[in-house]
């Protein structure tokens, strides 16, 4: 596990787009592709905003990007809460990737139609291969949830579905999200969290006790590497062994 601290969110989006050039070139030199599932929320916004200018326009192969989604909620793609529509005003739709390699959560099928797609597509990209996505990008909740699980849900604790879909009570709507087993079978996880309210979630998630029912960023252990990048406000709490 690697910690990298920048003092506030802006310089936070700058690192990670200066970092995922890097690790882009590195998947590149050795494979004919760049299969990366994006996040929803605001830290991953301002990325995705740096992405879409030069310098780092110019510096990412995007004909070679697959795109997939961690979760979405059950909203149209027109929808502003949509993830995935989030991801195309401010970066698919600034940049040439080939349009068959982007791959949204549908929200036009029954939920768990749509995520027994989903999973189907990511078997057909990743089964008999050595790792599943090339990076995970992935945020955390003042409630140190992340995709879509959430505090206290049974969806948590599966350690055998690729995707799931179920209906949050506490938001009133469907959740489509990856789950913990091809999250984990990634070449690479990258946590996004910035600002003070995430401080004490994320001292818990990397250094309290086990206790995933509370804090579900907990059960994302990767087989690869796993990187945190956070602001000095969200990392306020930690104490560093």
């Amino acid at each position: 596990m690697e910690i990298g601290i920048s003092p506030d969110a802006g310089q936070l989006a700058r690192d990670v787009a200066d970092w995922l050039v890097r690790y882009e070139q590195e998947v590149l030199r050795h494979a004919d592709r760049f299969c990366i599932a994006l996040s929803g929320g605001s830290t991953p916004k301002a990325l995705h905003q740096l992405l879409a200018q030069a310098p780092y326009r110019d510096a990412l192969t995007w004909s070679k990007w697959h795109v997939f989604w961690g979760d979405e909620r059950y909203v149209a793609l027109q929808d502003e809460r949509n993830n995935a529509r989030m991801a195309y005003d401010t970066l698919l739709d600034h940049v040439p990737i080939p349009a068959e390699q982007i791959h949204v959560m549908q929200t036009d099928l029954e939920p768990v139609q749509s995520m027994a797609a989903y999973e189907q597509l990511l078997h057909g990209y990743f089964d008999n291969q050595t790792h599943t996505f090339d990076l995970v990008l992935l945020g955390m909740g003042d409630d140190g949830h992340t995709l879509s699980l959430f505090p206290g849900t049974e969806v948590v604790h599966d350690q055998t579905n690729w995707t799931r879909a179920y209906f949050l009570e506490a938001q009133d709507m469907y959740r489509l999200t990856l789950t913990a087993p091809v999250v984990n079978e990634a070449a690479a996880v990258a946590f996004l969290v910035a600002g003070e309210k995430k401080a004490e979630p994320l001292r818990e998630v990397l250094y309290g006790e086990s206790n995933p029912d509370k804090y579900p960023s907990q059960v994302i252990k990767p087989s690869g590497k796993l990187y945190w990048f956070v602001d000095a406000a969200a990392a306020a709490s930690i104490n560093q062994p």
